[in-house]
């Protein structure tokens, strides 16, 4: 197989090998952190993301965020949507889980 560097590091060589995994079904949590005094801003905007929850938040600044696939987007692409907003320092996936069902 020749391979392209950039391809290999995108993953778009697995779609060559391997189908398309469904994404509905999948659960994950996500502490996020912020500074406490853009807590309620960060947890406005994390809660307009469909398949988003906050399940708990700290008041110096770290939020647990629920994330079901089955009702929004995949959970990478929500987990990239949410490190990429403003004010939010880091977004580190705690539990990630597919049902099979």
């Amino acid at each position: 197989m020749n391979l392209h560097r950039r391809r290999f590091i995108k993953g778009a060589w697995i779609a060559d090998r391997v189908a398309p995994a469904d994404h509905a079904g999948e659960i994950a949590s996500v502490l996020v952190q912020t500074r406490p005094d853009r807590l309620a801003g960060v947890q406005a905007e994390i809660e307009r993301i469909a398949g988003a929850e906050v399940a708990q938040r700290d008041e110096c600044g770290k939020l647990v965020v629920v994330l079901d696939s089955a009702v929004g987007q995949a959970i990478g692409e929500s987990l990239t949507q949410i490190s990429l907003m403003p004010h939010v320092l880091s977004a580190t996936l705690v539990f990630h889980a597919h049902d099979t069902n």
